[in-house]
């Protein structure tokens, strides 16, 4: 398996940016009806690394996959004095559209994104109308911030009363950054982000690289992942869902942040779409259930 990594130039308004890539295959021998995967993580601000088990679809099914740290975070171009009107869902698409240039792919390739990364993917996909995409692969992701505010606040209440407690106490006081609300959002997290008892260690290097530079999850997410106060508040995407043309497969869990209310406008909007929950996974079913995502996902992308 031929592993290529390196960094971009991205500029974005007069100034060169890098953005580091890791491509997994080989994008010159892929076979008939095989394209590039573009694996888009989320956060945002949570690096690429947690985002690897995609790289296997090349092995599975001879998908060459690439994988990005977007700029802000892990190996890419840090601005932490950045304005918070820097950091925009514009932003990420040009970031997106330039490594399609790069790697002269835009005229046939796949996405897939999870959590905010489906968000992106979604939002490229509808607003740009891309010539070249094939296939569309939203995880984990809501269709708008409002509702995923509706489900995240429907699965705190169902935490222990001391855990809601202690959330509910910091929110109401500015102090997230409380000790005693670091660990209920722990609590919650190994609930609705991943249920395995230990965390693979891909997992834990995405959210040290976050925890290392939150520049760019405070600014548009906010404190986690219940509390949101960031600029994507606002996001939402369910009035252009209906423009995306391309086939769509839709995932979410049982235990998953993003509940069916997140997800059901993407199903009840997109003409030619797909959904699959899986029964025992939360927000990272490729950890969870890592051989049905892949084989489910693999699938998708070569057969449909």
């Amino acid at each position: 398996m031929t592993t290529t990594t390196g960094k971009i130039d991205f500029q974005y308004k007069g100034v060169t940016y890098k953005t580091w890539y890791k491509l997994v295959g080989d994008l010159q021998s892929t076979k008939a009806g095989v394209r590039p995967l573009i694996a888009l993580h989320g956060g945002p601000g949570v690096s690429h690394s947690y985002m690897t088990p995609h790289a296997d679809l090349f092995a599975s099914h001879g998908i060459p996959v690439i994988l990005y740290d977007q700029i802000g975070i892990g190996e890419s171009s840090h601005y932490k004095d950045a304005p918070k009107e820097f950091w925009t869902v514009e932003l990420f698409m040009d970031e997106l559209e330039n490594l399609l240039t790069h790697f002269g792919i835009s005229g046939d390739y796949d996405l897939a994104g999870n959590s905010w990364g489906g968000m992106l993917a979604a939002n490229f996909t509808a607003a740009r109308q891309p010539a070249g995409l094939k296939h569309l692969v939203i995880a984990d992701t809501p269709a708008s911030m409002e509702l995923w505010e509706k489900s995240t606040a429907s699965l705190v209440e169902q935490m222990p009363q001391d855990v809601y407690d202690a959330i509910k106490k910091h929110e109401a006081a500015g102090t997230t950054d409380a000790p005693e609300y670091q660990e209920a959002m722990m609590v919650f997290y190994k609930k609705h982000v991943c249920r395995l008892e230990t965390w693979p260690d891909a997992l834990k290097a995405s959210f040290a690289a976050m925890e290392a530079d939150p520049t760019v999850y405070h600014t548009m997410e906010g404190p986690s992942e219940f509390t949101i106060t960031g600029t994507l508040k606002t996001w939402n995407i369910i009035d252009i869902l209906h423009t995306i043309n391309v086939p769509t497969l839709i995932i979410n869990s049982v235990y998953d942040e993003a509940q069916d209310i997140c997800v059901l406008p993407f199903f009840n909007n997109i003409p030619n779409v797909k959904w699959v929950q899986f029964a025992n996974s939360s927000h990272v079913p490729f950890f969870e259930e890592p051989e049905r995502y892949k084989k489910v996902v693999g699938d998708f992308l070569t057969l449909t």
